[in-house]
């Protein structure tokens, strides 16, 4: 991976056993040396970062960098933050955000929306149901940075409100939010939704076929829950741009555990040994997941 020192890969996880998954990816994606940190918290990462940054000279940092993962999305943000603060001058390593796997679910989920469109999704409109939680957050403001008109629902309207707003300030692209906690303000929230993705939690099913069946302006389902009962009703999790009913459907391991997620996770492991000041959060991510379709 780099043309002078051999590669080292600094692993950082907010659970207290780091990732083994994380750990294989990264082995398998040709990383020479790999540090696995458990239970890292915002406060010891300086002296972390650090020991990366002060055992090589400015011209072989891009030999080492940081990946930060761990089941809380949350806490690793907050990892990030504490990353980045830490850099100065030349000083600074590249650092791949993916807690949970966030960043490349989103990534995939968006490719394929985008592929159910034949390439482009900008001015599609698209709802994302049960939204409120990491990866559909991710999902909103990916789709909304590529000109798509979303919309975001909850059972409570509040919670819409606040992610749709803070989605919006942070991608500066609006995103509307809805009320889902009957089946009628599901239907109006989602009246004229050409494409609905659900990312809630697992075995619970957010979109009856009933319910489904009265949308006409619809022609894409992306469910993103794996567990039975899945998120749209059906939908097959193994379901890759599967035309059922006239519409075209991802299921979660069609979107999450296919061949693409994996390489996009692989080409960013990749990325950041080529330059030592690179951050990839979700738009970077998607950025090489759209280089590799």
């Amino acid at each position: 991976m780099s043309d002078t020192k051999p590669s080292i890969l600094i692993q950082l996880d907010s659970d207290p056993q780091p990732s083994v998954f994380d750990g294989v990816v990264a082995v398998d994606s040709g990383v020479s040396h790999l540090f696995r940190h458990g239970g890292v918290t915002p406060g010891q990462v300086r002296d972390l970062i650090y020991g990366a940054m002060f055992t090589r000279g400015p011209a072989d940092l891009k030999s080492t960098a940081v990946f930060i993962g761990g089941s809380n999305v949350q806490a690793g943000e907050s990892l990030l933050e504490s990353v980045k603060s830490t850099f100065f001058g030349p000083f600074r390593v590249s650092v791949l955000f993916d807690s949970n796997g966030a960043n490349t679910t989103a990534a995939a989920a968006v490719l394929a929306a985008v592929d159910g469109f034949g390439g482009s999704v900008d001015g599609v409109e698209i709802a994302l149901l049960a939204g409120t939680g990491p990866v559909g957050r991710r999902v909103a403001r990916l789709l909304a940075g590529l000109g798509a008109k979303v919309s975001l629902g909850s059972r409570k309207l509040d919670r819409a409100r606040e992610a749709a707003s803070e989605i919006t300030s942070k991608g500066g692209k609006p995103v509307q939010a809805f009320e889902t906690s009957d089946e009628n303000a599901l239907i109006q929230g989602v009246s004229q939704a050409q494409a609905i993705i659900t990312s809630g939690t697992t075995g619970v099913t957010l979109l009856s076929r009933s319910a489904r069946s009265r949308l006409a302006d619809l022609k894409v389902l992306i469910d993103l829950n794996a567990v039975p009962p899945l998120g749209i009703e059906g939908v097959e999790s193994n379901d890759r741009k599967t035309s059922r009913d006239g519409l075209l459907c991802w299921g979660a391991l069609g979107v999450g555990a296919t061949k693409m997620k994996m390489k996009i996770h692989k080409a960013a492991l990749k990325a950041i040994f080529e330059k030592n000041d690179r951050v990839l959060d979700a738009e970077e991510v998607l950025a090489l997941g759209r280089s590799l379709a």
